[in-house]
């Protein structure tokens, strides 16, 4: 509600700034529009995320609506790579956690030295399998270049909070119950580094 009313005003407001007359009016309307960006930003960021349209390992549409309210270690994962024993780790968080809000979301890319070029199928056999994996994973996706999947976009796109490309394998964003990005976590950041866990907890603990 907050964030719609917010988005009207928004769209009001920018009508004014296109028309002639606000041209000869002081720059009042430009703060108010300003102000309102500011404080209604992580809202309409929140809902946004909500909303962008994602495959499932078995390929059916869905969006991260599913995910409203709860705390996300988004990862971009691979199934080939030096890293890939992190899914164990990555398996024990969402274990431990998952109770008090912790989804942990693997999203397949074989863009870092076409390390995951299974099918998806095939991944998530390889996952059951080795890992035991339970959390929600997702279709393979971009997660840099032209071909960015949108949720990245918003992760790590020019006005994203911690911006700039993916560089490997298990990157790690954690995402706010308010669905803000709280922070971003190198490949090498072991699932049970002490950084990451206090992380994780302070997220869980904060009122939504």
């Amino acid at each position: 509600m907050i964030a719609e009313a917010a988005r009207s005003e928004i769209r009001h407001l920018l009508k004014l700034e296109t028309s002639p007359v606000l041209l000869r009016r002081p720059l009042g309307t430009i703060g108010r529009l300003a102000a309102l960006i500011v404080v209604s930003g992580p809202l309409l960021w929140a809902q946004s995320l909500d909303s962008i349209a994602v495959a499932d390992i078995d390929g059916r549409s869905t969006t991260l609506a599913p995910f409203k309210s709860r705390v996300l270690l988004v990862v971009n994962v691979a199934s080939e790579c030096g890293l890939t024993g992190q899914y164990a780790g990555l398996q024990a968080l969402f274990e431990k956690y998952r109770v008090r809000g912790l989804s942990v979301l693997g999203f397949p890319c074989n863009q870092f030295g076409a390390q995951e070029p299974a099918s998806n199928a095939e991944i998530k056999q390889f996952c059951a399998a080795n890992y035991r994996v339970t959390f929600p994973m997702f279709a393979k996706i971009d997660v840099k270049g032209p071909g960015r999947h949108p949720l990245y976009g918003v992760l790590a796109g020019k006005g994203a909070v911690f911006p700039g490309d993916v560089r490997w394998n298990f990157e790690k964003f954690l995402v706010g119950r308010d669905g803000k990005v709280l922070r971003r976590f190198a490949a090498d950041v072991e699932p049970d580094a002490e950084e990451l866990v206090a992380a994780i907890e302070a997220a869980l603990a904060a009122k939504p």
